[in-house]
């Protein structure tokens, strides 16, 4: 809970404080790389973790997060410029590359799918206060003390979470010779990073079609190719690509990558939007964007009894629907902007999000043995964190684009009007959500990868669509 509680206050914190840190280092049309450079780097580094941890186990991978996590916090914390911050909020993201998969994993591995349905509300409660900590942390520090403190702030918890790992955390892992998948690691770090790069210069340090651009998109895509093709030969492929063959995992995956952007969309550009247009200070602007935040834990809690009743698509579908309908009231608000009416169409948001991603992972990772969970739960992430990298750097083009050069205290009605343009393109990730949501499986039987666990091959199977396992129905009777 602690390591989720890391990522959970880091995903709202710096979002208040993004006005601030640009007036004293400067670099507005920069600032997306803030966010971009973080997603990406934990992106790209989620299924190396996760193959690591399916052989070395969950432990030291994660104490390794910890520590990366810890050095990058204390290195922004002191960064003198935005390039320097920007490089530096890099090596955090490879520290959350292997915080957030790994205790999401690690839950997996200790509570069964029926039991899921009531540890998400311990694990839901961690990111309910997150989210009223993180931004208002962000906003205290950035207007009485100094947005640094936003990366100090890390360095207790940090402690405090790999203490309780060493100290209660103890597993049993076969220690075999294993080979890891460098050239598949380095393509998908290489080939990312150039498209990401294409997308946020692209219209901004350079033209669209300019060399710069061009030979970014090609090189990245033939790079991503050659990934591909190396993971199909690759003895043991960091991102094994059978994951995405099944329509279940396939639509898991697909709902992550909306629910990253839709999530990077809304904590990049609402407290700078409500700032800009409204003048009201980070404190205020953070307290709006909790909403989102607070709505997710709320109905993730509850997703349990519902999914385990009614089934994951079932669950999936109707919160991919909410989360429309949250979109679409900020779209319609945000013509005419003010704190109450965003902060309700983000709890409203968040609400359909808590509905649609926890859920879709669980099935995820029911489908699996302990074998390979973390890959299933790493490519997953990978997902969701690589449609955040994608999200925040097209959403940040449209923005730039839009804006001619200027800034969002220069031109603040331009502004926001290209937020609003923004918010429609999440609008239309949203409803692809939802169809995403509807392939989902009605009921499948998913087999188990054939692996290797504890020396023994295995090819169990388990019901994870609408027809609710055996165990899920005993849980229910229990609390009756």
């Amino acid at each position: 809970m602690v390591t989720t509680g890391l990522v959970a206050i880091d995903a709202t914190i710096l979002a208040t404080a993004v006005p601030t840190i640009v007036g004293e280092l400067g670099g507005f049309s920069s600032f997306p790389w803030l966010f971009s450079i973080y997603l990406l780097t934990q992106a790209v580094s989620v299924p190396i973790y996760s193959k690591l941890a399916d052989t070395v186990g969950r432990k030291p991978v994660v104490l390794l997060g910890i520590a990366l996590f810890l050095t990058g916090s204390v290195l922004c914390g002191f960064a003198w410029s935005m390039p320097m911050l920007i490089a530096f909020r890099a090596v955090q993201g490879l520290g959350a590359g292997a915080v957030q998969p790994m205790a999401i994993t690690i839950a997996g591995d200790i509570y069964t799918v029926a039991e899921r349905a009531k540890a998400q509300a311990y694990i839901a409660s961690v990111w309910a206060v997150s989210s009223v900590v993180g931004p208002t942390l962000g906003g205290i520090f950035s207007e009485f003390v100094s947005w640094r403190w936003i990366f100090f702030v890390n360095i207790p918890l940090c402690f405090a979470a790999a203490w309780l790992l060493i100290r209660f955390l103890h597993e049993t892992v076969e220690r075999k010779p294993h080979r890891i998948d460098w050239a598949g690691g380095g393509l998908l770090t290489v080939s990312m990073s150039l498209l990401i790069l294409g997308l946020l210069e692209g219209g901004n340090a350079w033209a669209w079609d300019a060399p710069q651009s061009i030979g970014a998109f090609v090189v990245g895509t033939l790079l991503f190719l050659a990934f591909i093709r190396v993971e199909q030969t690759a003895a043991e492929p960091v991102l094994p690509l059978w994951v995405f063959t099944r329509r279940l995992l396939l639509a898991a995956s697909m709902i992550a990558v909306a629910v990253g952007v839709i999530l990077i969309g809304l904590t990049s550009y609402v407290p700078s939007f409500l700032e800009a247009l409204l003048h009201v200070s980070p404190l205020t602007s953070g307290l709006a964007l909790a909403a989102l935040t607070i709505g997710w834990p709320i109905t993730a809690s509850q997703s349990g009894r519902l999914y385990l009743r009614y089934g994951f698509r079932f669950t999936a579908l109707v919160g991919s629907v909410v989360a429309v309908v949250g979109v679409a009231a900020l779209v319609w608000v945000s013509t005419d902007p003010s704190v109450i009416g965003v902060a309700l169409s983000c709890l409203v948001v968040g609400g359909g999000l808590g509905l649609t991603s926890s859920p879709t992972l669980i099935a995820a990772q029911s489908s699996v043995g302990w074998g390979d969970r973390a890959v299933v739960t790493g490519a997953n992430l990978f997902s969701r964190s690589m449609g955040s990298a994608v999200g925040v750097a097209v959403l940040g083009a449209v923005i730039n684009g839009r804006m001619d050069g200027q800034t969002a205290v220069q031109a603040p009605s331009q502004f926001g009007d290209a937020v609003t343009v923004a918010f429609v393109v999440v609008l239309g990730v949203a409803l692809a959500m939802v169809v995403a949501a509807a392939a989902m499986p009605r009921t499948t039987t998913e087999h188990v990868h054939v692996g290797s666990t504890g020396g023994k091959d295995e090819a169990t199977s388990q019901v994870v669509g609408d027809t609710v396992v055996d165990e899920a129905k005993d849980f229910l009777d229990k609390q009756k």
